[in-house]
């Protein structure tokens, strides 16, 4: 038993002999059978890259190959460090022969002749390439190739020109688009194309000095804010200059633009210009923008199939083209070739148009832009935020010069909201878009409802004036007022009756539109002469009588003064499209809802003093009743007539707008076509003296027929009587 654990504890203190002695070995050193020895630790990829690994006795250390340094020290390990390039040629640390130049490598370098030369005599020597011999037709037809150290020039010929690009082929240039047009182009415009034809004219010269692209791009901004402030551009004609000339001009200025972007902003114009040079056509996208639209196209269609060695896109926006004249402040013109296509018109009647945003001009080098196989996008900004309706829709149009009006052909809507419209277009030129406004169809019920009203209220209006006139227990200055009220009025009806859809011809539409201003204007002035006159009769110690030239003066003076000064300071204010009528452009509208807002408002004023006196005059010890429930009856009625007449124009607001409502437009044409039978009804059928003398006249017309026939009766009782008497009394006559 002691024998087993001896040898038991025997075999332990061995075995704890040996794992003390593998432990024994330092780090670097391996063991082996007769003991430890040195590990080499190169043997594996331990420094990495760009370097060598050094083995030591217990260790290691890394240095870097030639053409590199250590990060840290001179030797590392790969805690300490890694090894990076040395670039020879900055550190000028290797010197090349005379005209080569050093270029840099991975951990090396190389002595290499510049661009534009190669190596001769053994490679020691770099000797001038002579590009013009070895590459035929580099500068192309139009000019002659100049060898120049390194380098090469293409001297353009006289008329052609590379906008400075000595590198690039001659294109031919032409200035006559920069000659005067005609006499009726404003100064500014003829001084702008007077600069541009000089600095195309300089381009023509192969040695004529040039200008800055940028200060030829100044200058023409300056003068086109000149020109939009000034509003110069009242036609069409005018309007198709500027836009041609500033067309044409960044066709000249845009390839003499240096940097790849410019941007430039004045007073009235945003532009941005994107330019690309280079012996190799551009590639990708372009995008430009301004502070009203987007504009989206490729370099490969910038550049075109000819590709000259540059390529350039534009965008320019006209910041107060839209309200520099009247031309563009109501309704757009379109071309007549537009007009004639059934998209321009609807079975309600012929459409009309209005800007909904800023002009633009998108312009790139491709001189082949009137059937471009990639279509450009444009996204406008909307002036006015309105979402499409039944009345109204966006069009994407550009500006035809031969017509001299906005067109539609080439450009198609992509999408539309409230905000912006997304147009493409097959051709470049200046751009907008414009509302669509569809004219409210009027319904059978409403044309019924106008023409049945309207022949009531002449016939009542009729009625009206000849009982003024004729009905001599009324006679006075307030009989008079009513006469002349009515006689306005129908007048007015009648020609509203006749002539207010006269569309078709502009002079006789005019004409009725501003009859029917007159008769109108001229119906409230006999309105407000009525109020006076009742002021008179009650404040002013029942004076009753007023001056017919006064009368006359107030009742169709003042009324033919407002429709002359309208008539000068605006003539095409008469007549629209839709209704003979007052036109909507320029606030027109107000040369006739102005002064009728002045008329209701003295009015009333006369009305609440005359109703505050006849108060007063009640209460009074001795009121003469009579007199005063007679002019309190005037008053009523007369209050009621300016409510009828005052509160229809409240709804005739309405009425001529782009969308008013079914429900104004009812209440309108209700009012309007009721206004003679109101005036009859409360001027003579509750009149008690009027309608006195109507029972006089009735009698005496039904009198008139009894005793024609009571005579009738009798000469037929004697003539049966007195047979051959009345025979006889024929013969004599035949004989």
């Amino acid at each position: 038993m002691e024998l087993k654990w001896t040898l038991l504890v025997v075999l332990l203190l061995g075995l704890s002999l040996h794992t003390s002695g593998s432990s024994s070995c330092s780090i670097g050193y391996q063991e082996s059978k007769s003991g430890c020895h040195d590990e080499n630790e190169c043997e594996s990829n331990i420094c990495g890259n760009n370097s060598k690994c050094i083995n030591t006795v217990g260790s290691y250390y890394c240095n870097c190959n030639d053409g590199f340094r250590s990060t840290t020290t001179y030797n590392f390990t790969t805690i300490d460090g890694e090894c990076i390039d040395i670039n020879e040629c900055i550190e000028k640390t290797v010197e090349c022969s005379i005209g080569k130049v050093c270029v840099n490598s991975i951990g090396s370098h190389r002595c290499e002749c510049p661009y534009g030369y190669r190596e001769t005599r053994g490679d020691s020597e770099c000797t001038d390439i002579d590009e013009c011999k070895n590459q035929s037709g580099l500068c192309g037809l139009h000019a002659d190739c100049q060898n120049h150290p390194g380098s090469y020039i293409c001297k353009c010929h006289h008329g052609y020109s590379n906008y400075g690009n000595d590198q690039s082929k001659c294109i031919e240039i032409t200035c006559e688009q920069f000659e005067a047009e005609t006499q009726n182009t404003p100064e500014k415009l003829k001084s702008l194309r007077s600069l541009l034809m000089k600095s195309c004219e300089t381009l023509r010269d192969p040695d004529g000095d040039r200008n800055l692209g940028e200060v030829l791009l100044e200058n023409l901004f300056t003068s086109v804010d000149q020109l939009l402030s000034e509003g110069n551009l009242a036609d069409s004609d005018t309007l198709s200059q500027f836009l041609g000339t500033v067309e044409n001009s960044m066709h000249l200025i845009g390839p003499q633009l240096k940097e790849p972007v410019t941007r430039m902003e004045t007073h009235n114009t945003y532009a941005e210009v994107a330019v690309r040079q280079g012996k190799t056509p551009p590639t990708g996208s372009v995008i430009l923008s301004t502070d009203s639209a987007h504009f989206n196209t490729s370099w490969e269609t910038a550049a075109g199939e000819s590709y000259p060695g540059f390529a350039f896109a534009a965008l320019v926006s006209y910041k107060d083209l839209n309200t520099s004249s009247d031309y563009f402040s109501g309704i757009g013109r379109i071309s007549q070739e537009d007009e004639s296509s059934e998209r321009y018109y609807t079975k309600k009647g012929k459409v009309t148009y209005q800007l909904n945003s800023r002009v633009v001009t998108a312009v790139i080098s491709n001189p082949e832009t009137k059937q471009l196989t990639d279509p450009v996008t444009l996204v406008f900004k909307h002036v006015e935020e309105r979402a499409e309706s039944k009345v109204m829709n966006y069009s994407c149009v550009y500006w035809n010069e031969t017509h001299g009006a906005w067109s539609g052909r080439g450009c198609v809507r992509a999408w539309s909201n409230n905000t912006h419209t997304e147009c493409s277009c097959s051709h470049l030129s200046s751009f907008a878009v414009l509302m669509a406004l569809y004219p409210i169809k009027d319904t059978f019920a409403l044309v019924l409802i106008t023409r049945v009203g309207l022949v009531l209220s002449l016939v009542c209006l009729l009625l009206c004036i000849l009982t003024f006139r004729f009905c001599r227990s009324i006679q006075g200055t307030r009989n008079s007022i009513h006469l002349h009220l009515s006689v306005c009025l129908f007048i007015a009806d009648l020609v509203f009756l006749c002539g207010i859809s006269s569309t078709h011809n502009r002079g006789a539409c005019a004409f009725v539109a501003g009859l029917l201003h007159f008769f109108f204007l001229a119906a409230f002035c006999w309105m407000l002469l009525e109020g006076v006159q009742l002021y008179r009769m009650v404040v002013l110690v029942f004076q009753t009588t007023l001056k017919h030239l006064y009368l006359y003066a107030v009742g169709y003076g003042a009324p033919l003064v407002i429709v002359i000064i309208s008539a000068i300071a605006y003539p095409r204010g008469y007549g629209t499209e839709q209704h003979c009528w007052l036109s909507l452009e320029g606030d027109f509208i107000w040369s006739f809802f102005a002064p009728v807002c002045i008329i209701i408002i003295l009015n009333s004023f006369c009305f609440i003093i005359t109703v505050w006196k006849l108060a007063e005059k009640f209460s009074s010890l001795n009121p003469d009743l009579s007199k005063l429930r007679m002019i309190r009856g005037f008053t009523v009625t007369a209050v009621a007539q300016l409510c009828v007449l005052g509160g229809m124009w409240v709804f005739g607001c309405f009425l001529f707008q782009e969308e008013g409502t079914k429900f104004m437009l009812y209440l309108f044409t209700i009012l309007n076509s009721l206004q003679g039978a109101l005036i009859f009804f409360m001027h003579c059928i509750l009149s008690k003296t009027v309608r006195e003398e109507y029972y006089k006249l009735i009698g005496r017309v039904c009198s008139q027929k009894e005793k024609k026939y009571s005579e009738f009766s009798t000469n037929q009782s004697s003539n049966s009587q007195h047979p051959l008497r009345s025979d006889q009394t024929r013969r004599e006559s035949k004989i």
